[in-house]
């Protein structure tokens, strides 16, 4: 085992986009595991567009990664110490070590992971949090109802895909918005949505209202911008809408509000909209549920889902870059290290 190990820190609070100076890699001995501690060796870390908003110091529902500390992030790791007797060296646990190759524990929060529900990068896509994210979201916010259509953006992506999808079983229509030609066929030929619409379209608003000749009953927001724009007039009496993120917007800081707001909030009483905002831990009794009904239907092959990998914790800055412009295609993950030690 080497005696190094590697994280990625905080370098500086990004303004707009993030740059590849906002973070820093840097090289530290490997912890040794103390009294009731374990020690993890990262093998999958996942990136996410959360995580921009952890960047800032603005308020929000989570602290903000200190300058100079660890990037936040959820990974499956191993333990490759222990002296915790609710863990053993080999165990392969779900846990918030972040981005870095090694990390210590007390146990709490670390979760096992059952390799007989798939593969163990599951536990951080499409059994994790995207996928549960996508689960409670469409099916206790926006509770799609038989012939309804639902619409998503980002719909070749870990949580868009999966709430497509979901939406079919529960005998929705399912409408997806993808960045270019290659997703919106993978969505619609691959995930079986019955269409999906290029965002970067300047027709976009003619074509969506197409696609949805009776309206739209659930849209599952998770970009803002302009396809929230050519969305918006197309809502149903009494559509719901779950927001579980806004990556559209994220790096706009200091703006005041659109001027389409005082038509949308017209509109919110109006159609009796329900925009309802949500994190995933807000369902986190569901959990049971999620697992039980998600793991059966991807091994059914009801629910598919593509991963985009790069390799290396150095690489981790250019993807989660990437990621926030739309660069991956799937559930970004970094391969930090092996399966085994």
């Amino acid at each position: 085992m080497s005696q190094q190990a590697k994280r990625v820190v905080l370098a500086s609070r990004p303004v707009g986009e993030p740059k590849a100076s906002d973070f820093r890699i840097e090289e530290c001995a490997i912890p040794a595991a103390g009294e009731g501690e374990v020690l993890l060796r990262t093998i999958w870390l996942s990136l996410d567009p959360y995580m921009r908003g952890r960047m800032s110091d603005g308020p929000s529902y989570a602290a903000p990664v200190p300058i100079g500390g660890v990037m936040e992030g959820g990974t499956v790791s191993e333990v490759i110490a222990s002296n915790n007797p609710g863990f053993a060296k080999g165990d392969i646990v779900l846990s918030r070590a972040g981005w870095q190759t090694h990390a210590l524990s007390d146990g709490k929060g670390l979760n096992k992971i059952d390799p007989k529900l798939g593969s163990v990068s599951t536990a951080v896509g499409v059994l994790g949090m995207p996928g549960m994210t996508a689960y409670t979201g469409l099916l206790d916010i926006g509770k799609p109802q038989p012939g309804e259509t639902v619409v998503v953006a980002a719909a070749s992506g870990a949580v868009g895909s999966a709430v497509g999808q979901i939406a079919r079983i529960k005998g929705a229509r399912a409408i997806g918005i993808a960045g270019g030609k290659d997703k919106c066929d993978y969505v619609k030929n691959e995930l079986g949505f019955d269409d999906c619409l290029d965002h970067r379209d300047p027709d976009l608003a003619a074509k969506l209202k197409e696609a949805c000749p009776k309206g739209i009953d659930v849209y599952f927001e998770n970009v803002g911008g302009a396809v929230f724009e050519a969305v918006f007039p197309l809502l149903n009496a009494f559509a719901r809408m779950p927001v579980c993120g806004l990556i559209a917007e994220y790096n706009n800081f200091g703006e005041t509000s659109p001027k389409w707001a005082g038509k949308m909030m017209r509109a919110v009483l109006t159609k009796r909209l329900t925009i309802r905002g949500f994190i995933v831990s807000d369902f986190a009794a569901r959990h049971g549920d999620f697992l039980r009904d998600m793991s059966q239907w991807v091994r059914e092959g009801k629910v598919k889902h593509k991963e985009f990998v790069t390799e290396g914790l150095d690489s981790a800055p250019a993807a989660f870059m990437g990621l926030l412009k739309g660069a991956n295609f799937g559930k970004q993950l970094v391969r930090v290290g092996p399966d085994k030690a």
